[in-house]
C-alpha cells in the first residue's frame, strides 16, 4: 500500500465542512435497493478529494444526502490510510491535530466505525507508527495509553492493520497478530 506525505494538518482531521470544500461531488443514478424511486433519482454520491485525487463513493442508500454522508466518512478513512503528515515525534502543536491529540490523550482508543473522530485519531496514530517504524510500544507513550490500545485501534480497521504490517515488514519487523 502506497502512502503519500502531505502538509499538516492531515485532511482526515479537518472539520467536515472544510474537507468538503476540498472535494468535488459527483452524483449519478445507480442500481440497487429502492425500486422505481431508485431509478428516477441520482442518489449515488462520489467524492473526489482534489488535492490527493483519492475517491470515495456511496451508492447503497436511496437518499443522496445519506450517500453523501457515508461517502465523506469513507473518504476520511481512505485519507487516514493513504496520506501521512509529520508525526508528533517530528512536529508538535499542529493546529487541528493538537486538539485531537489532547482530546484523546490518556483516553480509550476504542472507537466505533460510526464515531466521527475515528478517522482523525487513526490518521494521527498511523503518522506516529509510520515515524516509529511500526512499533506500537514507541507510540503508546505519546498518547498515554497502553500498547494494546494502539494495536486495538489499528486492528479495528482492517486497511490500517495491513498498512502497519507493511511498515513493519519494511523495517524487517515481524507482523502484528
Amino acid at each position: 500500500m502506497m502512502v503519500t506525505l502531505v502538509a499538516a494538518p492531515h485532511p482526515a482531521t479537518l472539520p467536515i465542512e472544510q474537507l468538503q470544500e476540498q472535494c468535488e461531488l459527483r452524483t449519478q443514478r445507480r442500481s440497487g435497493p429502492g425500486g422505481q424511486h431508485r431509478n428516477k433519482t441520482s442518489s449515488a454520491a462520489f467524492l473526489l478529494h482534489k488535492p490527493s485525487e483519492i475517491v470515495a463513493e456511496a451508492t447503497e442508500r436511496r437518499s443522496q444526502a445519506e450517500n453523501r454522508n457515508v461517502a465523506i466518512q469513507r473518504l476520511r478513512f481512505r485519507l487516514a490510510i493513504q496520506l501521512r503528515t509529520a508525526s508528533a515525534f517530528d512536529v508538535r502543536d499542529v493546529p487541528g491535530e493538537s486538539e485531537i491529540r489532547q482530546q484523546f490523550h490518556g483516553k480509550s482508543l476504542r472507537l466505533s466505525e460510526a464515531n466521527q473522530a475515528k478517522p482523525a485519531v487513526l490518521a494521527l496514530v498511523l503518522n506516529d507508527l509510520h515515524a516509529a517504524g511500526g512499533q506500537p510500544s514507541l507510540v503508546a507513550p505519546l498518547w498515554d495509553v497502553s500498547t494494546s490500545a494502539i494495536v486495538g485501534l489499528i486492528k479495528s480497521h482492517a486497511p490500517a492493520f495491513v498498512l502497519v504490517n507493511q511498515i513493519r515488514a519494511h523495517h524487517d519487523r515481524s507482523p502484528l497478530k
